[in-house]
C-alpha cells in the first residue's frame, strides 16, 4: 500500500511539471531534468527564482512534493513555496548583489540550516509567521538583498515510545537577523523573534538607516551610527516607562539576569527562557533532559511572567498573522485536514510572539543599541558581533561545545554521562 502511495505522488509530480508519465525511467529522467534545471536557476540568484515560477506558475497553485523540494533547493528556504524568497549561502555574492542593487543585507544567523524541517525553533517561526507573510515577503523581495549562515549545528533530540512513534524536536538554539550595508559592516540587528508588523517596521526602519549611512562621508558614518542607536536606545526607554504607567507598575521587573554562578556556562534552561515561543517548544523536553542544570531562583529572576504577558496584551497587534502564514500553519499543522484546532493554535501562538516581541525589544535590542554607542570595534565585523550575540545575550556561546545541555556537576547516572561518539 506505502509504495502504491508513494507511486501515486511520485505520478502526479511529474504530471504537475507538465511531462507525459510513460514509465518509470522516463519520470526519473524528468526529476533529474528538473534538479539540473534547479542548479542552473540558482547560480542566476533571485531572476533565476523568478523563471522558475513563472515557468511553473500553475504546479505551483497546488504544489507536489517534488515541486517543493525542488523549491526549496532553488530558494535555499524550507516551505519556499508559501514566501518565494531567494536566499544567498554566500556573503561575499550577497554583498556583491548588494552592489549590484543598491540594497541592503538582511543575514539571519541561526543553529541549523534555514532549507532544513529541523533548524533552530526560532528560524522555524520566522518560516512560518514572517517569510510567507505577504507584505514582508514582498518588501524582502523588492527592498532587501537575503542571506542566511549556520553559526553552528543544532541539538536534535528523539524520543523513542517503544510503540513505534518517535518524538523528534530540537533543544536550545536562538536567531537573529543583521542589518547590513553592501560592504557587509552591521548597521542594526533584529534580535530574535518579532511580530510581523514589528519586524516590518525593523525592516522599513533599517533599511531607511542604511540609505542615510551611506549618504554620508566616511569620516561622519560612525558618528552617524552611533547617534541613530543612542536615539533609539532613548526612544525604547521612554517607551518601557510609558508602558510600565500604563499598567500601574511601579517596581519594574529585572530585563535580563544570569545565573548566579559564572564559572559555569549558561544551562540550556537558562537560555531558553530567552526566547518565549521556543521555550514553549522544548522547555518541557529540557526540563526532563537536564533537570540538573535548572537554577530555578535563576529562572524566577529573569521572567516576571504575569508582567510580561501585561505588557505583551499592549503590542498583540504586532503579532497578528496573515492569511498566508495561517495556511501554512494548517498545512503544517494539520496535514490530515482536521483543521478544528487551528485557532487556538494560532491565537497561542501570537500570543507568544507578542512576549516574544517585547521581550527581544526590551532585553536584547536595548543592548545591542549599547555596543554600538559605545562603538567597540566588535560592532564593525558582522562574525565578531555575531560571537558576542551568541555568548552574551543568546547565552549560548561557542565555547560551551554542550550549548548548555551538560552540567559538570550533575549526576545520570548512565555510562559516560550519556555521551556517545
Amino acid at each position: 500500500m506505502k509504495s502504491k502511495l508513494i507511486q501515486t505522488a511520485i505520478t502526479f509530480a511529474v504530471i504537475s511539471l507538465g511531462f507525459v508519465p510513460t514509465a518509470y525511467s522516463e519520470r526519473v529522467s524528468n526529476s533529474s531534468q528538473l534538479a539540473q534545471q534547479v542548479a542552473q536557476l540558482r547560480a542566476e540568484g533571485p531572476r533565476g527564482l523568478e523563471t522558475f515560477l513563472n515557468t511553473y506558475r500553475d504546479s505551483l497553485n497546488n504544489p507536489s512534493p517534488e515541486m517543493r523540494e525542488a523549491l526549496d533547493a532553488l530558494c535555499q528556504q524550507r516551505d519556499c513555496y508559501a514566501s518565494k524568497l531567494y536566499w544567498y549561502t554566500d556573503l561575499a555574492q550577497a554583498k556583491a548583489a548588494a552592489i549590484a542593487t543598491g540594497k541592503p543585507i538582511l543575514s539571519l544567523r541561526l543553529l541549523g540550516r534555514l532549507d532544513q524541517d529541523l533548524s533552530c525553533a526560532n528560524s522555524r517561526f520566522f518560516r512560518v509567521a514572517l517569510y510567507p507573510n505577504a507584505e514582508i515577503a514582498q518588501f524582502l523581495r523588492d527592498r532587501y538583498i537575503l542571506h542566511w549562515e549556520s553559526v553552528r549545528d543544532v541539538p536534535k533530540v528523539t524520543v523513542d515510545f517503544g510503540d513505534g512513534r518517535k518524538l523528534e524536536r530540537t533543544l536550545t538554539g536562538n536567531s537573529i537577523h543583521y542589518i547590513l550595508d553592501s560592504s557587509g559592516r552591521p548597521i542594526d540587528a533584529i534580535p530574535g523573534l518579532y511580530g510581523p508588523k514589528a519586524f516590518w517596521r525593523q525592516l522599513a526602519e533599517g533599511e531607511q538607516v542604511v540609505k542615510n549611512y551611506t549618504q554620508r562621508p566616511g569620516a561622519e558614518r560612525e558618528n552617524f551610527l552611533r547617534d541613530y542607536h543612542r536615539q533609539r536606545l532613548a526612544a525604547i526607554q521612554s517607551q518601557w516607562a510609558a508602558d510600565l504607567a500604563k499598567l500601574g507598575i511601579q517596581n519594574p521587573p529585572r530585563l535580563l539576569g544570569m545565573p548566579a554562578d559564572n564559572s559555569e556556562p549558561p544551562s540550556a534552561a537558562i537560555a531558553g527562557t530567552i526566547a518565549v515561543s521556543k521555550a514553549r517548544v522544548e522547555g518541557p523536553m529540557l526540563s526532563n533532559v537536564s533537570p540538573a542544570t535548572i537554577n530555578r531562583a535563576a529562572l524566577r529572576e529573569i521572567t516576571d511572567e504575569a508582567t510580561w504577558q501585561r505588557i505583551a496584551q499592549l503590542y498583540a497587534s504586532d503579532a497578528k498573522l496573515d492569511s498566508n502564514s495561517i495556511a501554512l500553519i494548517g498545512a503544517k499543522r494539520f496535514a490530515n485536514g482536521n483543521a478544528e484546532n487551528l485557532q487556538r493554535v494560532v491565537s497561542n501562538f501570537e500570543s507568544a510572539i507578542a512576549l516574544d516581541t517585547v521581550r527581544n525589544e526590551y532585553m536584547l535590542h536595548s543592548q545591542i543599541h549599547q555596543w554600538f554607542i559605545e562603538g567597540n570595534e566588535t560592532i564593525n565585523n558582522v562574525s565578531a558581533l555575531n560571537e558576542k550575540v551568541y555568548a552574551e545575550l543568546f547565552l549560548t556561546p561557542n565555547s560551551d561545545p554542550w550549548l548548555g545541555l551538560m552540567s559538570t556537576e550533575g549526576y545520570s547516572a548512565i555510562d559516560n554521562d550519556g555521551i556517545r561518539n
